[in-house]
């Protein structure tokens, strides 16, 4: 079996992917910034990271997925060094996730997977897009104030959001990263069945047995809502432009291409609020 690593290992995505490729016998390989840390993955662990990104550690790799990093700093810049690490050692493949609808998604957020696109399109490497659509996670915490503030509030209007599991997203990995025939494909991957907010916040309502509605901001005011909850400028603005091209379709795929890589449905929106809820 070809030899498989994961980027950002100890995160959500790449503990969940490490864990699906598991689970169909392979052996992959964890690349964390503290390799202790991936121990409870029960895979080889080696120290890697994105500045430095030293090609010594993809040694022997054969398919790299690259799991697009948290750090809004210079998130493009950190890709373009790994990919430029994997070239070095030889590397076959990449898988990476990217976004939603790729260079067509109007999002601030799709800049830096914009860039990462181009930069691995110019690589010369066999690439993997998986473009992927929102994490049903993302809303754990409208999932745990909603319900005492009695509210949900942002500025998606009625777009229609086809969000899925994190795990749904992790199985697609696997999936794609055991066969090589995926090489030159992408992918626009998010969940079976959409919803709006406001079928959200009356999801939640009915589950908890407590009055929970959803108030549609506009885009400047949901953006100093959030600064006045504590959250820093620049990320509020990304947050507050997020909701805003929601509502004007880009968080909603109706293709259902994810379900039919993974073999199964992705998770309802009644399954992860209950998920959610449980903690």
């Amino acid at each position: 079996m070809k030899k498989i690593a994961v980027t950002g290992a100890t995160g959500h995505l790449g503990g969940l992917a490490i864990a699906a490729l598991r689970a169909k016998g392979a052996a992959p390989i964890a690349l964390a910034r503290t390799p202790s840390k991936a121990a409870p993955l029960g895979v080889e662990a080696r120290a890697f990271d994105y500045t430095s990104a030293d090609p010594a550690a993809l040694a022997g790799v054969e398919t790299l997925v690259l799991v697009s990093s948290n750090d809004f700093n210079d998130r493009a810049g950190q890709h373009r060094n790994v990919i430029a690490a994997a070239k070095a050692a030889g590397v076959g493949r990449i898988l990476y996730t990217s976004i939603l609808k790729g260079p067509a998604s109007p999002m601030i957020l799709a800049q830096d997977h914009i860039a990462t696109e181009a930069a691995l399109a110019e690589s010369g490497l066999a690439v993997t897009l998986l473009r992927n659509g929102w994490y049903f996670e993302n809303y754990a915490s409208a999932v745990a104030m909603g319900p005492q503030h009695g509210a949900i509030l942002g500025a998606s209007g009625e777009g229609r959001i086809s969000a899925a599991a994190r795990a749904d997203f992790a199985e697609a990995i696997a999936v794609t990263a055991l066969d090589g025939g995926h090489a030159g494909k992408a992918y626009e991957l998010a969940g079976d069945s959409a919803f709006s907010m406001a079928e959200f916040a009356a999801e939640l309502a009915r589950q908890t047995g407590k009055a929970v509605a959803y108030q549609n901001l506009a885009q400047a005011d949901y953006a100093r809502t959030l600064i006045s909850f504590g959250l820093p400028e620049g990320f509020a603005s990304v947050l507050a432009d997020s909701d805003a091209t929601a509502a004007k379709g880009a968080l909603f795929d109706d293709s259902r291409t994810l379900s039919r890589l993974i073999g199964r449905p992705t998770a309802t929106l009644t399954a992860a609020i209950a998920s959610a809820l449980a903690g």
